[in-house]
C-alpha cells in the first residue's frame, strides 16, 4: 500500500490526527500534487488550530507557487499560532519568510 491510501486509511478512522494529516499534505506536495496538499494542510489547520507546521509549509508551498498575498495570510495565522505555543523555531522562520515577501 502507498503511503497516500496508508494515510488515508488512518485518518478514516481518525480524520482529526494531525501528524497523519500532516505526513499526507508532505506526500501530496512530494508528488507534485499541490493542490491537494494545500486541501489537506486547510484541513490541518482547522481541526488542530495549534498545529504550526500546517501553517508554515502552507506558506512555504503558496509562496512557491508565487501566491504570495495567500502566503502572507498563512503566515499571519501561523505566527500567532507559534506565539500561542512558544514554537520558537518556527515563529523565527515564518517571520523570516513575511519579511522576504515583503520586500
Amino acid at each position: 500500500m502507498d503511503r497516500i491510501a496508508l494515510l488515508n486509511q488512518v485518518l478514516e478512522q481518525n480524520p482529526s490526527d494531525a501528524f497523519a494529516r500532516y505526513g499526507l499534505a508532505m506526500a501530496h506536495l512530494a508528488e507534485g500534487n499541490i493542490d491537494s496538499a494545500l486541501a489537506e494542510f486547510n484541513t490541518l489547520t482547522q481541526h488542530n488550530p495549534d498545529y504550526v507546521p500546517g501553517y508554515q509549509m502552507a506558506a512555504q508551498t503558496l509562496a512557491k507557487q508565487g501566491r504570495t498575498e495567500e502566503a502572507l495570510e498563512r503566515l499571519h495565522t501561523g505566527i500567532s499560532a507559534a506565539n500561542r505555543t512558544g514554537n520558537q523555531h518556527a515563529l523565527a522562520e515564518m517571520e523570516a519568510l513575511r519579511e522576504d515577501l515583503t520586500r
